[in-house]
């Protein structure tokens, strides 16, 4: 049981871990770009937005399904706690509340993942609309 243990924490934590180098990776993709871009050279409107929103559904991927992966590693973390529980016969309060609070580690996780990848993409999808806003004055 404690190897199932560790292949809970282990393959949640490490999705989350990739899940997370992903979104800042193509944060910081994004930052460069937007320092870079110069709207002018866009010869239509698809081909800038195109251009200025590439791998933003992925930060955003990403912030959606965090707390959804944090929150299937709690349930299963729960789930092993409750079948060690009925595998001992006994109910330990104290084994019950820290196997309850290291499942939640996972949640948490999934959170801390979420909540700057959504900051992340937010704030990308503000500069894209400033440089639509650019490029269409420079057209007019």
């Amino acid at each position: 049981m404690e190897e199932l243990k560790l292949v809970v924490d282990y393959a949640t934590l490490g999705i989350l871990g990739v899940m997370s180098i992903i979104a800042m990776a193509y944060g910081m993709e994004r930052f460069f770009y937007f320092r870079s871009v110069k709207v002018e050279e866009f010869e239509t409107k698809n081909r800038a937005e195109a251009q200025l929103t590439k791998n933003l559904t992925a930060i955003s991927v990403i912030g959606s399904n965090a707390p959804y992966v944090g929150l299937l590693g709690t349930v299963a973390g729960i789930m092993v706690v409750f079948y060690e529980i009925g595998q001992s016969g006994g109910l330990e309060p104290t084994q019950v509340v820290i196997g309850l609070s290291l499942a939640l580690k996972a949640t948490a996780l999934g959170l801390l993942v979420a909540i700057p990848s959504i900051m992340i993409y937010s704030a990308c999808l503000r500069k894209v609309d400033l440089l639509m806003g650019e490029w269409e004055d420079a057209r007019a």
